[in-house]
């Protein structure tokens, strides 16, 4: 393994036991056994990269705030929701992008090279597994990374979009309260009033990240993109994730109906656990590495 050690940072990662060398065991002959694994992975692998969750018990951004994440049409049909979905972002993008690799992310690739993962699905906008160097990998929310125009199509990077931001708006300051787990920050109404907004340089239309909203769905293509993966698959591992989001429990389902053997590795309960082979209540980062 080429895995780079960086200590991961703990906090938006609820409390749990050290592996069980049982169950470590468990994993391994599990991985073993699978010629073709299938990795879906959540935002419990990202955590230890210093991004927060939605759901994780006392940690994640539902514990400890009433903030709800953007809604799709309210974007969409808005203009004032829209500046202060990009004020938010604005602010919040420079750490947001720095976010880097952790072990977990590391090992996945490794598996990958190796021939062991046939394909990783992750519901992540954070680019961190295109940053380790994943390349059978398909970003089933899209990835907060590059942006579109809702009118024509267009796409640009998001880190080009930030030079726009900052050229209309170069006297606009707002000091962020906490970060989001799409990237953004908490800022007032007063702070957003004068915040400009570009609209698409081709042809004046709305701009959005290449992501996919609460209340918006999965394209057609790409959901039936990953279900062909999946029947190439024989094994499917859970990494991270609750699957409480429809748009990757299907793939579970699909799995259970395959009778695919199902790993699931996350702190606290999910939505497949009655379902699944084996089930692990341990840190992606901490276990994963274990695993040869």
């Amino acid at each position: 393994h080429s895995v780079s050690r960086t200590s991961p940072n703990l906090a938006f990662v609820p409390a749990c036991l050290p592996p069980d060398p049982v169950e470590v065991e468990k994993l391994q002959r599990f991985v073993s056994d699978s010629k073709r694994l299938f990795v879906m992975t959540g935002a419990g692998i990202s955590t230890e990269s210093g991004i927060p969750d939605y759901r994780s018990e006392g940690v994640g951004l539902y514990a400890r705030t009433d903030r709800r994440p953007i809604q799709h049409a309210e974007f969409v049909r808005s203009a004032s929701t829209r500046q202060r979905y990009w004020a938010r972002n604005f602010v919040g993008w420079p750490q947001f992008s720095s976010h880097q690799p952790n072990t977990a992310h590391l090992v996945l690739r490794d598996w990958e090279k190796l021939g062991k993962l046939h394909w990783l699905v992750t519901q992540n906008v954070d680019a961190l597994h295109a940053k380790a160097g994943s390349q059978r990998v398909t970003e089933l929310h899209g990835c907060t990374h590059r942006v579109f125009c809702l009118a024509c199509g267009d796409q640009i990077l998001r880190s080009e979009l930030q030079e726009h931001f900052e050229a209309l708006n170069p006297t606009w300051k707002a000091e962020a309260f906490g970060v989001a787990p799409d990237g953004d920050v908490f800022l007032t109404d007063e702070q957003v009033r004068n915040f400009q907004v570009p609209a698409c340089h081709k042809c004046g239309g709305i701009l959005k990240p290449d992501v996919t909203f609460f209340g918006d769905t999965v394209s057609r293509e790409k959901v039936n993109f990953v279900h062909q993966r999946l029947a190439e698959s024989d094994s499917m591992l859970v990494a991270g994730s609750s699957m409480q989001v429809y748009s990757a429990y299907r793939f579970a389902l699909a799995a259970r109906e395959k009778q695919l053997p199902i790993a699931i590795l996350n702190i606290g309960p999910t939505r497949s656990d009655h379902f699944a082979s084996l089930k692990l209540n341990s840190r992606c980062g901490e276990l994963l590495p274990l695993i040869v």
